[in-house]
């Protein structure tokens, strides 16, 4: 794949107006036919009509685009997005003209509202606006990043005053720029926000990207309808962005793959509801985004005196262990009182944060004291998340709908390359970052074992790291060079003993830790 596929694009696009015009080579009518939709009034989901991607290549190439509408209309969707781009998606303006056939007559044959058609494309002037109004779209998509605000802005007035909504996919700070000047000067009703997972310009993903710009989009207004875009690839990740807060999501190549299963995502997406996931995952965005150096979290913590010294220390995330076999294990009264103090700190000025605080559990069974005692401390916002360890036991919890409200993140022992398949399956689940451990023997952490640094850097490719394992502060400055973590886990080497830490060492360590952008 090209460095910047997105450039790529948009250059074969432009050729292709130049010989074939803006209508492709298709007979579009001179007149709309059909009359418009509203697009994503209600919260809901879009479904996507596509047959290929330049990252996943061929997905459905015998994909029947009417068929395929009229399946996601039966199954609910709320819009049905349709691309036309004709190279690296395989999609065309007849497949529109289907997409909108295939909604109408479902609209005759059901009596029910049907879906608002979405043209999804690289879009880039007025004409491409008018073409998609003559063929029967209800709404455009226009990509923040590839218009100047002159351009952007142009095309919304032009879609506005044609009656169709606008999808506006944004993805950074200079594009919440071009939103905020259509917001401006555009009808809100008009307008819905979404927010790529996926970069266009290498088809990578991250799932908090679209957390760290939801918070801002509200800013610029607060009624705005924001839609999670890509990298949802299970029902059970269609739920997390629904938990996360969106009024909607963008379904391509799961439901492509396999149209049938729409009705699941649809009602994963709509039987959610948003929870404390989204307070947790937005706290985390903001230390990432606040740091030069990655976010530090000590774990192990088993004592208001170690707590204290870790947090004037710099330490953004405390761990406490609910597992009866470790020696660093701790009752939900001490923890407690650990937040107690560190709130009347707080007061006396003493410290000027409190760290977030995650309990980690391995044992999910819900009868389980120390599991038990950790869920009422994230209830009772004691703890802001719950660390599940081990693979066995995050696939346990990730799947248990009584754990389906509970702020959480995942933690394996990365052993070997196969171990790498258990990180798929993870993140197929929704689970947007994966904390990697090193194994020793029958210990799962606390080890002071590190992670093979080829398998760190195989990771590295494909996933933002949070790492811990036999991190200690003779190595933490060649990890961060080495592999830019995102997040770093250190315990065991900052302990005098197991559950006992050294003040020496745990200065030392965050002195070498120190956040330059903070100082």
């Amino acid at each position: 794949m090209a460095d910047d596929i997105l450039s790529e694009i948009i250059q074969r696009r432009n050729l292709d107006i130049k010989s074939k015009g803006f209508d492709f080579g298709f007979e579009i009518p001179q007149k709309r036919t059909r009359r418009i939709h509203p697009f994503l009034i209600e919260k809901g989901v879009i479904l996507e009509v596509k047959r290929a991607s330049p990252s996943k290549g061929d997905i459905a190439i015998n994909l029947d685009s009417y068929k395929t509408a009229k399946t996601y209309a039966k199954a609910g969707a709320k819009a049905i997005s349709c691309l036309t781009e004709m190279n690296y998606f395989k999609g065309n303006l007849g497949d529109l003209m289907n997409v909108c056939r295939a909604a109408d007559d479902f609209e005759k044959e059901t009596g029910k509202n049907p879906p608002a058609v979405l043209r999804k494309d690289f879009l880039t002037c007025t004409e491409d606006i008018e073409i998609s109004y003559r063929a029967g779209a209800d709404a455009v998509l226009l990509i923040a990043r590839i218009l100047s605000s002159n351009q952007i802005l142009e095309m919304a007035q032009k879609a506005k005053a044609l009656g169709l909504s606008m999808l506006i996919e944004v993805r950074c700070q200079e594009d919440l720029e071009k939103l905020a000047l259509i917001l401006q000067n555009v009808d809100h009703n008009n307008i819905l926000c979404g927010v790529n997972s996926r970069d266009l310009k290498d088809f990578s993903i991250d799932m908090l990207i679209p957390v760290n710009m939801y918070s801002k989009i509200k800013v610029l207004s607060e009624d705005a309808r924001i839609t999670f875009e890509s990298g949802i690839l299970s029902a059970k990740s269609a739920g997390f962005a629904r938990n996360l807060g969106f009024h909607a999501i963008l379904l391509g190549e799961a439901a492509a793959k396999e149209p049938n299963l729409a009705e699941q995502f649809i009602k994963a997406f709509e039987n959610s509801q948003e929870n404390k996931s989204k307070q947790f995952w937005q706290k985390i965005t903001n230390l990432h985004e606040s740091k030069t150096k990655p976010i530090l979290k000590i774990c192990g913590i088993t004592n208001e005196k170690d707590a204290l010294i870790a947090t004037q220390n710099g330490a953004d995330i405390l761990g406490f262990i609910f597992w009866n076999k470790s020696s660093r294990n701790i009752d939900a009264k001490k923890v407690i009182e650990i937040k107690k103090n560190l709130k009347n700190q707080l007061q006396n000025d003493n410290i000027s944060k409190i760290p977030l605080f995650a309990g980690v559990i391995v044992d999910t069974d819900i009868n389980c004291l120390e599991t038990k005692n950790a869920i009422s401390l994230v209830e009772s916002d004691i703890l802001d998340a719950i660390q599940v360890h081990t693979f066995d036991s995050a696939l346990k919890f990730c799947t248990n709908k009584e754990f389906s409200n509970i702020p959480h993140y995942c933690a394996v022992n990365l052993n070997s390359k196969e171990d790498l398949k258990k990180l798929d399956e993870l993140a197929k689940l929704g689970e947007p970052r994966i904390l990697l451990d090193a194994q020793s023997q029958n210990q799962i952490g606390g080890t002071g074992t590190q992670i093979d640094e080829k398998l760190l850097s195989l990771v590295s490719k494909k996933y933002k790291l949070w790492i811990a394992g036999g991190i200690n502060s003779e190595n933490v400055n060649h990890l961060i060079s080495n592999f830019h973590p995102e997040l770093i886990d250190v315990s065991s080497s900052l302990e005098i003993e197991p559950g006992i830490k050294s003040e020496e060492k745990i200065k030392f360590f965050c002195q070498q830790f120190i956040d330059k952008k903070n100082k």
